[in-house]
C-alpha cells in the first residue's frame, strides 16, 4: 500500500504521516530521512523531527539521493520524508537528467517491498511568484513527479492546518 501527502510548510503533514504509520501496527517502521542539512538550519529542522518521532519504533535510514538502492525489509512501514528534498538532491547534486525516473524507480521498489508506504510531499506551488526560467523548469519537473506519485498510489492526502483532506481513499489495510 502506498500513501502520498502533501501539504504546505507546517501544515501537520509530517505528523499525519507518521500516525498513518504508527497506527497501522506494522513492528517494523523505517523513517527515510532525505534533507542533506546542511548549516545550523538544517540541523534545527533534523533535531526537531528526531524529537518528534522519539519512541514511536522508527528507525532511520539517511537517504538523500539513489532511492532505489535503499533496500527495506519486506513487510515494514516505510516513511519517505520527503519527495521534496529527495528530487532536489537528485536534481542538483547528481543530474537533472533522469531525476524524476530515479525516484519513481525508487518509490515503485518501496511499494513492492514494503506493506505500507507513506510519502511526504510539499506544497511549493501556490506563492504566486514568477521565477527565472530554470526555477520554473525545475518547479515543473517537481509538480510532474508529485503527480506522478499521485498516480502511483493508492491513497492520497492533502493536511491543511492539521486537517487531513482525502482526494482519493485507500481500500485495506
Amino acid at each position: 500500500m502506498l500513501l502520498y501527502v502533501s501539504g504546505g510548510s507546517g501544515s501537520g503533514k509530517s505528523a499525519w504521516a507518521e500516525s498513518r504509520i504508527v497506527s497501522s501496527g506494522l513492528p517494523e517502521r523505517i523513517y527515510i530521512a532525505t534533507m542533506d542539512p546542511s548549516g545550523p538550519e538544517g540541523q534545527r529542522r533534523v533535531e526537531r523531527h528526531r524529537r518528534l518521532r522519539a519512541g514511536k519504533g522508527f528507525v532511520t535510514r539517511e537517504q538523500p539521493v539513489d532511492l532505489p538502492s535503499l533496500q527495506v525489509p519486506r513487510g515494514c512501514a516505510a516513511l519517505l520524508e520527503d519527495l521534496t528534498n529527495l528530487f532536489a538532491n537528485e536534481w542538483f547534486t547528481v543530474s537533472p537528467e533522469g531525476a524524476a525516473e530515479r525516484v519513481l524507480r525508487g518509490i515503485q521498489a518501496l511499494k513492492d517491498t514494503a506493506a505500507l508506504t507513506v510519502i511526504v510531499g510539499n506544497d511549493l506551488f501556490s506563492d504566486g511568484l514568477d521565477y527565472e526560467a530554470e526555477t520554473r523548469r525545475y518547479l515543473e519537473a517537481l509538480a510532474a513527479l508529485n503527480r506522478s506519485a499521485a498516480a502511483l498510489a493508492d491513497g492520497v492526502y492533502e493536511v491543511v492546518c492539521g486537517i487531513p483532506i482525502c482526494h482519493r481513499k485507500e481500500e485495506g489495510l
